[in-house]
């Protein structure tokens, strides 16, 4: 049996390397077709917080975004668990929800969701330096959005035992 799984893709595809996230579900989708077998793709685009409704019911959470000042070259690639990458909830009645970034949203979930809230939670982060107004991606974060698709696809073909 496989993991029922979500991929969320971050990033603004109008802000060049920034929309890598939103490369890769593009490419998933165009890999998979209607063949999608208990995954789930979303394009987040920019926003996060939209997010935690849509993560109820599936077992494993792989986010992909665009990582700067990582002082990496562009198109190096970062798999982490999401543990590690969790920001502190803000207990602020004032913070504004649309603004937050996916790190807080997770967060959030994690408290609002509670035994709902999947544990297996990866997040692929690719190095760039190339936010500027423009559409389309450098040569080495495209190749490394595909190596994501790739790994992505190996990992939820993967049966739980």
């Amino acid at each position: 049996m496989l993991k029922k799984t979500a991929v969320l893709g971050f990033g603004n595809p109008v802000r060049s390397d920034d929309g890598v996230g939103c490369f890769v579900i593009e490419q998933l989708k165009s890999r998979l077709g209607d063949s999608l077998q208990g995954l789930t793709l979303i394009d987040m685009g920019t926003s996060a917080f939209e997010m935690l409704f849509q993560l109820q019911g599936h077992d494993r959470l792989i986010l992909v975004d665009a990582v700067v000042n990582s002082n990496e070259p562009d198109g190096v690639l970062f798999r982490l668990p999401a543990s590690e990458t969790l920001a502190a909830i803000q207990d602020d009645p004032m913070v504004f929800l649309h603004s937050l970034k996916w790190d807080q949203a997770l967060s959030y979930a994690k408290k609002i969701l509670g035994a709902a809230y999947p544990e297996d939670i990866s997040v692929y982060l690719i190095a760039v330096s190339d936010t500027r107004l423009e559409v389309g991606l450098s040569e080495p974060v495209q190749q490394a959005g595909l190596q994501v698709c790739d790994l992505i696809l190996e990992e939820v073909s993967t049966p739980v035992l």
